[in-house]
């Protein structure tokens, strides 16, 4: 339990010379493994990027600590409709440096640990494994595809006030197909939507920078694809964050994520049944499809 002192001096018009210290209890947090396995993938490239973040929950006010795993895994398979598999690989990841928690394909493993980005076009599921201080976490996706940006321009609108930048955003949302965004504005900014009221057209939005900026100055901006799962996910932790923290970092609250603690499993087709509903890790892992554009403002 952490304690704050806050020291208050009263207005002189009504107590001149009073000082009181309060002690405020903040509650307590149990440590956990933060899991950042946000997967943006360029089909341009011949590798997936793999890349996951390890960390763990620190007080409040404070930042994540990176940590060190025993190990990390990414398996995928694919299952044909008769739930044979077809096809299998794997990929062992090894930090970037000691203590860093950045987790990539093992460079010095015997053979080649990159996954490459043409095994996408066909629905591979992928498991993601880490074994931590003992325990074993598990993690499972899909890939999911996006659309590109057709176009980015400066508007003139605000919302608030004059201190405000509005970005107005146009792309064409794939028909026939029920779709889910992620827009990453940079800044830790980040903003979800559905295509619910515009499937298969052309759509375009305004969204606004609580900020100014010099002219010249270049915003570069991401439309991801996301399933259901992954939507609702990235929406809680906007709305608990006020959109200005990134997906990975603490928010006020612990939203859970895809990734569970299964060292205790007892049915393996139900991955949070072990009746221990306070041990549980917190992040994400996903492999998406991103394309950026970038914006000169004026």
């Amino acid at each position: 339990m952490r304690k704050v002192i806050v020291f208050a001096v009263l207005s002189s018009l009504l107590f001149s010379g009073c000082e009181d210290v309060i002690e405020v209890d903040l509650p307590g947090q149990d440590t956990r493994l933060v899991v950042d396995g946000l997967i943006r993938v360029d089909v341009d490239e011949t590798y997936i990027p793999v890349e996951i973040r390890l960390a763990l929950t620190s007080n409040f006010f404070e930042n994540n600590l990176p940590t060190s795993a025993e190990s990390v895994l990414i398996f995928y398979e694919e299952i044909d409709e008769n739930g044979i598999v077809v096809d299998q690989g794997s990929s062992s990841l090894a930090q970037t440096s000691p203590g860093s928690g950045v987790y990539v394909p093992d460079p010095n493993f015997s053979s080649d640990q990159r996954i490459p980005t043409s095994i996408l076009d066909r629905d591979f599921l992928f498991t993601l494994l880490i074994r931590h201080q003992g325990r074993l976490y598990l993690a499972q996706t899909r890939y999911v595809s996006t659309v590109p940006i057709n176009s980015l321009r400066q508007g003139t609108g605000n919302l608030f006030g004059d201190d405000e930048t509005e970005v107005v955003v146009n792309y064409t949302d794939q028909p026939d197909v029920e779709n889910f965004y992620l827009f990453d504005f940079g800044f830790g900014e980040y903003l979800v939507t559905e295509d619910v009221f515009y499937q298969g057209q052309e759509f375009e939005f305004s969204y606004f920078y609580d900020q100014s900026f010099f002219p010249g100055t270049i915003l570069d901006i991401g439309i991801m694809g996301t399933d259901q799962d992954l939507y609702n996910y990235m929406n809680q932790l906007i709305v608990q964050s006020g959109g200005t923290q990134g997906p990975f970092q603490t928010p006020v609250g612990t939203v859970r994520g895809n990734v569970f603690d299964v060292t205790d499993l007892d049915n393996v087709d139900v991955r949070d049944n072990v009746d221990q509903p306070e041990i549980f890790p917190l992040g994400y892992f996903a492999i998406v499809q991103e394309d950026r554009a970038q914006l000169i403002l004026e």
